[in-house]
């Protein structure tokens, strides 16, 4: 069917060489190139959109076959199997059938019919229940899988569906991305992938021309790179390994095992004492016929009625010990806490979240995208000694008039090409910005600054590119730059005070380089902290001219500028804070900016008061066990490295547990 559409290679034959990390059959395809030839797709323009379609019918479309779901019938049984309601069911039928006896139609029926409309409620608000909260989270599932990737197609990169991706895609990847389907590295910088989720090695894999085999479901761990897919849905080692693995049943909430413990006990008991009576009454009533005319041996109708009254009230001591109110008064707060917490949109996945969340008195939470609304603008620059705010027009005009044409060329080189984001047009001519919202925020910039001053950068050849790590704090990249003569210029973005520590020299208005004297290097750390103050995160961008391609300076770079992005806060944060602090519930934000950014964003979303701490976290983790103990309950705010803040969280959770707080975890 490939070869019928145009194609060279069959969907199964291109799916086992990534699968199989087959370097052999690789090569007697020609490599990435040779692939590329035989789906008919442009390295650089990528598929054409009208192909998609007869992509997807050779080669597959990118969904996996997924379990069918569960039917209401099946949540019924299974909520017909607890063990109480089996117990008073049969408790039921007994006593159905002894008031017949005894008291005849219909009043024998009534107890025996309460018990029976009773399990019938719970069963049937149970499985209700159950399989509303399962349609949800198949919705939810749903909703959460459709990722949008990065992807070239006609030309122009842009934003397709994850579920929408077909072979031959040319998909971008950054630090973060899922890697979508099987396929292979077209080209990058530094590209490491997190492979554990399917090999469980926790050792990264570093993909190159060498090794160029990406698996779908894995994660991009650091650098940034293009693949060309040759492997999707159920195709895919990813789609191979879901195939084998079956969905886990629900395990109980702690609750309902506690109470399904306690009305076993209950049942025991009543069970016990049911016998019990009804040896008595029966040795009873044997001793009172063994002295009667005829003893044992003569048996009335009324005898045997008798025995059947004994029996009955043995059954109704059972009836009467199980609590069969318990089943509905437990499934009936459960689904209430669950549709109250529905209402303040948030779905539960395991209904014991229900039954803790109400104990918790600590919610460390994350700031941006979680706080904040994770959508961040340049607010104020720092440049040629003065700091000017940007966010309105009369702030570019002063910008435009502090600073000449040399120093904008300077800046806008170092804006537009030390960037993990890229400005795109898109088919209609319409300009935008994709990629990390820092970097978004900073690109915006920059093509305001091109509107205002109209100086427009010019192309340059990347030469070596340094990614942005959380460790360095920094992303650095060596260009062609025809501003120096197309020789090597390195540009240096990340943390402020570590650029500003790795600076020897700054630019000033006109585009001179004077030499960075440690009052000038105190005026910008003075105005790093103001921005810092007013809550913006602060990045420096600094440059230098380098000898050769390969060289990226540790020091001895010029600063160029410093930025002040914000980040504002989301709507009602503040009386969602107050709220928690008026329920006794203490609220502590973590996050991996700076000391002054983070103090000031938690004062101004009211979880840093006047008697809290705010805490570095080299700092907070050098402390000991004891000073530990006395400071976790004054900390309201907490600052980490993005590469430990999920241990230091860790360590302040077990910490605030060993002083005996419930501490909820809150996380983007």
């Amino acid at each position: 069917m490939a070869r019928q559409c145009g194609f060279s290679v069959s969907a199964e034959e291109l799916a086992t060489v990534v699968r199989n990390h087959d370097g052999k059959s690789l090569r007697h395809h020609r490599g990435v190139d040779g692939v590329a030839r035989k789906v008919n797709v442009s390295l650089a323009d990528g598929v054409k959109s009208d192909e998609t379609s007869a992509r997807a019918e050779v080669y597959g479309a990118n969904k996996y076959t997924e379990k069918p779901p569960r039917t209401f019938w099946m949540f019924l049984w299974d909520a017909s199997q607890d063990m109480t309601l089996l117990l008073l069911a049969f408790c039921a039928f007994i006593s159905v059938v002894i008031g017949l006896a005894t008291e005849g139609w219909p009043g024998g029926m009534y107890d025996g019919l309460g018990i029976m409309l009773t399990i019938f409620l719970v069963v049937m608000i149970t499985a209700a229940s159950d399989y509303k909260q399962s349609l949800q989270f198949r919705d939810l599932d749903r909703e959460k899988k459709k990722i949008d990737m990065q992807v070239t197609r006609d030309g122009y990169r842009q934003k397709v569906s994850i579920y929408d991706i077909v072979v031959g895609d040319i998909v971008h990847l950054s630090i973060g991305d899922q890697v979508p389907a099987d396929g292979l590295y077209v080209d990058g910088y530094s590209l490491v992938v997190d492979e554990s989720s399917l090999s469980g090695e926790s050792e990264p894999v570093h993909l190159s021309s060498a090794n160029p085999f990406l698996l779908g479901g894995t994660k991009v761990q650091d650098g940034s790179g293009r693949m060309l897919v040759t492997a999707v849905g159920m195709r895919t080692e990813w789609g191979n390994l879901m195939e084998t693995l079956s969905q886990g049943g629900e395990d109980e909430t702690p609750l309902q095992v506690k109470l399904n413990g306690v009305a076993t006990i209950i049942g025991k008991i009543g069970l016990a004492f049911a016998v019990l009576t009804f040896t008595v009454l029966m040795a009873r009533f044997l001793v009172g016929k063994a002295n009667a005319p005829g003893g044992l041996l003569r048996w009335k109708g009324a005898d045997a009625l008798s025995v059947l009254n004994f029996f009955a009230v043995a059954v109704t001591i059972v009836v009467v010990a199980v609590p069969e109110g318990l089943p509905l008064a437990v499934t009936l707060s459960l689904a209430f806490a669950m549709k109250k917490l529905m209402q303040e949109r948030a779905l539960v996945r395991h209904l014991s979240a229900c039954e803790t969340m109400g104990s918790a008195s600590c919610i460390c939470t994350d700031k941006t995208g979680t706080l904040t609304t994770n959508h961040m603008v340049v607010e104020k620059v720092w440049a040629s000694g003065a700091a000017q705010t940007v966010s309105t027009a009369k702030g570019f005009d002063e910008l435009r008039l502090s600073v000449s044409e040399n120093f904008t060329r300077v800046l806008l080189e170092g804006v537009f090409h030390c960037s993990g984001s890229e400005v795109v047009t898109s088919k209609d001519g319409r300009t935008s910005v994709m990629g990390t919202p820092t970097e978004t925020a900073i690109l915006e910039f920059g093509l305001e600054v091109e509107k205002y001053t109209k100086v427009e950068h010019a192309a340059a050849k990347k030469l070596k590119v340094e990614p942005f790590n959380s460790v360095k704090k920094t992303m650095a990249v060596v260009i062609a730059s025809p501003n120096a003569a197309g020789h090597p210029r390195a540009f240096l973005k990340g943390a402020s005070e570590v650029v500003l520590s790795r600076c020897s020299s700054v630019i000033d208005g006109t585009g001179s380089v004077e030499k960075l004297t440690d009052a000038k290097a105190k005026r910008v750390a003075s105005a790093i902290d103001a921005f810092a103050c007013e809550a913006l995160r602060t990045l420096c961008l600094a440059y230098q001219d380098v000898g050769s391609a390969s060289d990226v300076p540790g020091d001895g770079y010029t600063l160029i500028a410093v930025f002040g992005i914000k980040d504002p806060l989301r709507p009602g944060v503040r009386e969602a804070v107050k709220t928690c602090h008026d329920a006794g519930i203490n609220v502590r934000m973590v996050t991996g900016d700076n000391i002054n950014t983070a103090k000031a964003i938690a004062r101004e979303c009211g979880i840093l008061t006047d008697d809290g701490i705010a805490i570095e976290g080299p700092e907070f983790r050098a402390k000991s066990p004891n000073e530990m103990r006395e400071l976790i309950p004054k900390i309201q705010a907490r600052t980490a490295t993005l590469s430990s803040s999920l241990k230091s969280e860790f360590a302040c959770m077990v910490k605030a547990d060993a002083i005996g707080l419930s501490v909820v975890c809150v996380c983007r």
